[in-house]
């Protein structure tokens, strides 16, 4: 009978809202320390830390930190992500330019700050994709560009660190979250029944990061049972 891995001490991303915090509370309910890296750490009821995932340098020291207060990390979880949603042409460049600084940069800049400690303790990274990761829809190149790098970023590094750490890709499909709050209304859900709750999705997470030694989960497709986006 195979033994779940302890969840210790999880480093995420975004934490302070929406999947991040719905994966704070599963890890901590899970017995494990979740650390938050956020914008806005206020009001988060755990050990956190304020940094914009965008500035990698920032988020170097940052990793450090947490790593040199908490004596390594176990695992880490990207949850942080923005969109900025028209035709390419609408999309002022700098704001373009953002949400890939934020969801594919920031996620490797995580990842890299964070492996020394993760190789020690043979962690896991679990790194937060999309359903737009796996197909495109008009008006969201900025943020259909970023999660196909997740998820080529993470492939290779799945590959790259095999046998040293893990790596999970999660891939979901949208959830009851205040991501779309931001969005013109054109480009909101008009029917939220078919999305997922957040913390449904934290429980994979939480389940990925506790598979025994040996046995990794690589990539993990998760949403609502009536979701259109799949397959």
């Amino acid at each position: 009978m195979t033994t779940p891995r302890t969840i210790g001490r999880i480093l995420i991303t975004g934490g302070g809202s929406g999947l991040g915090a719905a994966v704070a509370a599963a890890v901590r309910a899970a017995g494990g320390l979740p650390l938050v890296l956020d914008r806005d750490v206020s009001g988060v009821p755990q050990d956190a830390y304020e940094v914009d995932v965008s500035d990698t340098m920032a988020v170097t020291r940052t990793v450090e930190q947490a790593v040199r207060e908490h004596g390594g990390l176990d695992g880490v979880v990207t949850a942080a992500g923005i969109d900025r949603c028209g035709a390419l042409q609408d999309v002022p460049a700098q704001e373009w330019e953002k949400v890939i600084a934020v969801n594919l940069l920031g996620t490797a800049a995580v990842a890299r700050a964070a492996l020394p400690a993760l190789f020690e303790s043979h962690g896991r990274l679990v790194t937060v994709a999309s359903s737009l990761a796996l197909r495109a829809v008009g008006d969201a190149t900025a943020y259909c560009a970023s999660k196909f790098g997740v998820l080529g970023f993470s492939r290779a590094l799945a590959a790259e660190t095999r046998g040293r750490m893990g790596v999970t890709t999660l891939v979901p499909a949208g959830m009851k979250t205040r991501f779309f709050d931001d969005r013109d209304e054109r480009y909101k859900p008009t029917d939220d029944s078919r999305l997922n709750d957040p913390a449904a999705v934290a429980d994979a997470v939480v389940f990925a990061l506790g598979q025994p030694a040996g046995c990794e989960v690589r990539e993990l497709v998760i949403c609502h049972e009536e979701e259109e986006s799949w397959p």
